[in-house]
């Protein structure tokens, strides 16, 4: 089986900086495009499923990969692809959040495994990896042996999958780098370790891969 993992096109969130989270951001002008740009990549490919996050981001990419796909079944939505929830620092700017929390942003950068998000509902990275890896064992099961699944999700969800497959620590996080509208593929073999087919592929962007599109979490 075959998964493609697309993270959703830009907001202006992302633009700005902001930390996201689970807050609820649509697609600005810029996202529409790379979502219609993934989905025209993806076109015709027959997926067995395709699934996304409940949040307007991602779902709105989802619904441009499925209506160009060849999918028999109607569009999912699953909780467990939601993105982290980022707790007090959820719609600040990065600045704002180093005003405040300036040793615990830093270890978010350097250690983000040991960080919890502070505030009501903030999440641990292995709170989000549990989740969503349940989310996707789940799913896969549902889907023919052969067959292929794609999942629109958010940058944080998309990593701590990678991590989990490709069998490295939480303390890997930012190693995976995925732009906005960015595909990933992953392959899993029955009795055999996952391989990583494709990261943070930009490839059917024109714009190609920008740092601009890393600011907003």
């Amino acid at each position: 089986m075959r998964l493609f993992l697309v993270r959703h096109g830009e907001t202006n969130w992302n633009r700005e900086g902001r930390f996201q989270g689970q807050q609820d951001t649509p697609l600005n002008l810029r996202g529409l495009e790379q979502a219609r740009r993934v989905a025209e990549r993806l076109r015709g490919h027959p997926f067995a499923l395709v699934v996304s996050s409940p949040l307007s981001r991602a779902l709105q990419t989802a619904r441009a990969i499925h209506g160009a796909s060849d999918s028999p079944v109607p569009l999912q939505v699953d909780e467990g692809l939601t993105e982290i929830h980022h707790g007090d620092w959820e719609g600040r700017l990065a600045q704002e959040v180093r005003a405040t929390w300036p040793s615990l942003l830093d270890r978010w950068h350097e250690r983000p495994e040991e960080v919890r998000m502070p505030g009501p509902g903030g999440e641990t990275l292995e709170e989000v990896r549990d989740r969503a890896v349940a989310a996707a064992e789940r799913l896969a099961v549902t889907c023919p042996e052969e067959g292929d699944l794609c999942l629109a999700s958010h940058d944080a969800v998309l990593k701590v999958l990678l991590c989990h497959w490709m069998g490295a620590p939480l303390g890997s996080f930012w190693r995976f780098v995925i732009p906005n509208g960015g595909l990933n593929l992953v392959e899993l073999r029955a009795g055999k370790p996952p391989r990583l087919l494709l990261l943070g592929d930009a490839s059917h962007l024109e714009e190609g891969f920008h740092r601009e599109e890393q600011k907003g979490l």
